[in-house]
């Protein structure tokens, strides 16, 4: 028994034009900008919530929305986006997504009152699964094997980090010189510029074998991860209530409705299988614990920097920015990696990188200022770089090469929902602390618990990420059956 390997496309021989130099690289800057807008997009809210609320007269049910809409949207429709762009056209559905984000994008810097603009985040996130999940395979298809491709893989890994770095500050300065509309208009303007480059420099690819549409599969998906994000939203303002409840009650069992209609039906849009090879489980999984343990926590770290620390949203967010922008610079580099580690033990690695990170941001205090934080950011920051590296990797090396759309649909549907999990999970330790010396010193406390349950989630992580190297070991091992 071997494990599956992808297969790289015939490559035409004889001499290398300038054109067929160009458009690979062209091909990969489009959805390098692709994901980093969509990035952008998602974390704008973080910095622009209270100008955003005042003026819709947000309450406090709404401000939650304001920050989760997207992830609803996204995480509902990656999978699902990745199958109909691996079947339909990668580029057709990339820039689809990227005129539908530009509409959006325009709807929320127009909307007249919350519900519109909870709507317009909703169709943001939908929109940026439609730029996401075609992503990773559009560079893929452009750099189909070799150092060529681990290269362009670890780029794309970068554009996610600098699209966490780039979003919060620039939404905070843009509502800061302008307002928080003019943050949405110029997103609107920016994925327009997409859609143009995508329509200019993409080629278009897909499966020689398109399957069918599987549209159960693709209902109980969607319901189940809109059903599972809203429950977990809800739950931020009480989990004993009977909506949050409820609603994770649904999310648990749509996913088993969702494995159920898999199992059956002649050309699925998951294949089950895939779940028996060990770098397909480490790759769901390390995106999984990646949400867990390092998104979660550090899309709170700028509310324990405000509310526990004194800092400003801007400052904030530049501090974030240095645990974001060692990343971007950590996953350009993984690609020395390559050769020498495989893509599980990097993550692995990786892993325990950002535990020995986070680890070291415990202990914050009301007055000790934010410069205590740098060491623990910088190193959590080099592991996120080499672990978004190592993702990309796993994303398209442990499926067939004309479903790589459908395994990066895959990767980031278990990033956000582990995400959506963590930041649960963090508010809820970190709204826990009580301390007699004020709200402060409350805040600092609830974080240092927050931080430890990260250190072990990343650490649990980083163990399934070593069992699946051995086990990709053992199967490789083994005789042909």
């Amino acid at each position: 028994m071997t494990l599956h390997t992808t297969h790289p496309s015939p490559v035409a021989s004889g001499p290398v034009s300038a054109t067929a130099v160009r458009g690979p690289r062209r091909a990969l800057l489009t959805a390098c900008y692709g994901t980093l807008l969509v990035l952008i997009t998602y974390t704008v809210p973080t910095t622009t919530l209270a100008p955003t609320a005042a003026a819709l007269h947000a309450g406090a049910a709404a401000q939650t929305w304001i920050l989760t809409g997207a992830l609803l949207g996204l995480t509902a429709l990656l999978l699902i986006s990745g199958t109909l762009a691996d079947d339909h056209g990668r580029k057709r559905v990339f820039t689809l997504g990227a005129v539908l984000l530009a509409a959006s994008a325009a709807l929320g810097a127009l909307a007249p009152d919350t519900a519109v603009f909870l709507v317009a985040r909703v169709v943001q996130g939908g929109a940026s699964a439609a730029v996401l999940a075609p992503s990773l395979g559009l560079v893929s298809h452009a750099y189909p094997a070799g150092a060529a491709r681990v290269r362009a893989l670890g780029g794309w890994g970068a554009a996610v980090g600098l699209g966490i770095a780039v979003g919060p500050v620039y939404a905070a300065l843009l509502a800061q010189w302008a307002n928080w509309r003019a943050v949405y208009g110029v997103l609107a303007a920016l994925a327009l510029l997409l859609a143009g480059l995508a329509a200019a420099f993409l080629t278009e690819s897909r499966s020689e074998h398109p399957r069918r549409l599987d549209p159960l599969g693709a209902l109980t998906l969607a319901a189940a991860t809109a059903a599972l994000i809203a429950g977990l939203a809800e739950g931020r303002s009480g989990w004993l209530r009977t909506t949050p409840l409820l609603l994770l009650a649904l999310g648990v069992l749509g996913l088993a409705a969702f494995a159920l209609v898999e199992s059956k039906v002649a050309e699925p849009m998951l294949e089950l299988a895939l779940f028996r090879d060990p770098g397909f489980i480490a790759s769901g999984t390390g995106a999984l614990f990646t949400g867990l343990s390092i998104v979660g926590l550090m899309s709170c770290l700028p509310t324990v920097l405000e509310r526990g620390l004194g800092q400003t949203p801007l400052a904030a967010g530049l501090v974030l920015a240095i645990w974001s922008g060692l990343s971007v610079v950590a996953a350009l580099q993984a690609r020395r990696l390559a050769t020498r580690l495989a893509p599980t033990t990097q993550l692995a690695a990786a892993l325990l990188a950002c535990a020995i990170g986070e680890a070291a941001l415990f202990g914050p205090a009301p007055g000790s200022g934010w410069l205590r934080l740098v060491p623990g950011l910088a190193v959590a920051g080099v592991g996120s770089g080499v672990l978004n590296a190592a993702l990309a990797r796993l994303a398209v090396s442990s499926v067939p090469a004309h479903q790589s759309a459908m395994g990066s649909g895959a990767n980031n549907t278990a990033r956000y929902l582990g995400s959506a999990l963590g930041v649960a999970i963090a508010l809820a330790l970190i709204n826990s602390g009580h301390a007699a010396a004020g709200p402060a010193a409350g805040v600092t406390a609830g974080a240092d618990r927050a931080i430890v349950v990260a250190v072990v989630l990343c650490l649990l992580g980083a163990a399934v990420a070593l069992w699946a190297r051995a086990a990709s070991r053992r199967r490789t091992a083994a005789p042909e059956a």
